[in-house]
């Protein structure tokens, strides 16, 4: 078929225009051959916060560190003699006492059936260490029960017919604005990499997909399968008839929603030449604030979830 001649033009173009990109691409993976090691300026060590704390029956747990050198592969180390504490708005105190056990972990211990608060109440933390004091907030948000799991297995018609899928079935809040973290386990143990991080806002991704009071997405909903592979680094069926899943919906503030995805972006990196066109590494957003406006900044998140979950184990053929 003849094209007319600003078609032919357009294509000339084109063409040229991909024989640049392909040069670019090839100097880069040929200038990948040069071995660089950076000289990175030493920066001065911040507190890092781990408080992801629930009103789950059960001790509640915060974690203080500090950061260390890009290049360490050592544990972080521990922060000691830290002074933790979390306020609610109705005035009552949890002390989450130093465990001389585990360095740097801080630990409320409920008497009786006490709780971590209820949905909808506020709270504040309060940290003192090495000279400084913090503080952070966060509000309890209400979270959806899970009605049913599933264990479904893949059509005919599709790839690989021995795969199987798990799915949880929940409905969102009606009214716009939850924010959600759903977390998997599989035959006891969680589903903690960075391509497991699920979080929902409303039934959707985002608050612009506007998907307030339905049932969860598909992609949502199947989230809790792990992205496992064999030896050859093919992919293996996330679940088996036999195995058992227990799923979690954690509420979470917006703020922490904001958090996590960061987080995913920084830690889920494409590897290889991919990483010529992923998001450049950035400091990730943390609500902990040092009273001190000219103190040292700190690292991390702070946020109390209600947490309701249901389990299952898949039965066998």
């Amino acid at each position: 078929m003849n094209l007319p001649e600003y078609s032919r033009g357009f294509s000339n173009k084109k063409a040229v225009g991909l024989k640049i990109v392909a040069s670019i691409c090839l100097f880069s993976l040929l200038s990948c051959e040069t071995k660089i090691d950076p000289a990175l300026e030493n920066a001065d060590a911040l507190l890092v916060v781990d408080a992801w704390v629930n009103n789950k029956p059960g001790n509640q747990v915060i974690t203080l560190t500090k950061t260390q050198s890009y290049f360490d592969s050592s544990l972080p180390p521990a922060v000691t003699g830290a002074n933790v504490t979390v306020v609610d708005n109705a005035g009552k105190v949890f002390a989450f006492n130093e465990d001389p056990a585990v360095k740097g972990n801080y630990v409320w211990k409920p008497v009786g059936n006490e709780r971590l608060g209820v949905t909808g109440t506020s709270f504040k933390l309060t940290i003192q260490a090495e000279g400084e004091v913090y503080e952070a907030s966060s509000k309890m948000g209400r979270t959806p029960q899970i009605d049913t799991l599933i264990l479904a297995k893949n059509e005919p018609e599709q790839t690989n017919p021995e795969f199987y899928f798990a799915e949880f079935i929940a409905r969102d809040f009606a009214g716009a604005g939850d924010t959600y973290w759903i977390r998997a386990t599989k035959n006891g143990v969680l589903l903690n990499k960075p391509s497991d991080l699920n979080v929902a806002y409303d039934a959707g991704f985002s608050a612009g997909g506007k998907i307030d009071g339905f049932i969860f997405i598909t992609p949502i909903r199947r989230g809790i399968n792990p992205n496992d592979t064999d030896a050859n680094d093919a992919a293996v069926s996330p679940y088996v008839p036999g195995d058992s899943v227990y799923v979690e919906i954690n509420s979470i503030t917006v703020q922490a929603f904001d958090y996590l995805q960061q987080v995913q972006v920084q830690t889920d990196r494409p590897g290889g030449f991919g990483e010529l066109f992923a998001r450049p590494l950035s400091n990730v957003s943390t609500n902990i604030v040092n009273v001190n406006k000219n103190g040292k900044k700190a690292l991390g998140f702070f946020n109390v979830a209600a947490v309701s979950g249901r389990g299952q184990r898949f039965k066998k053929n």
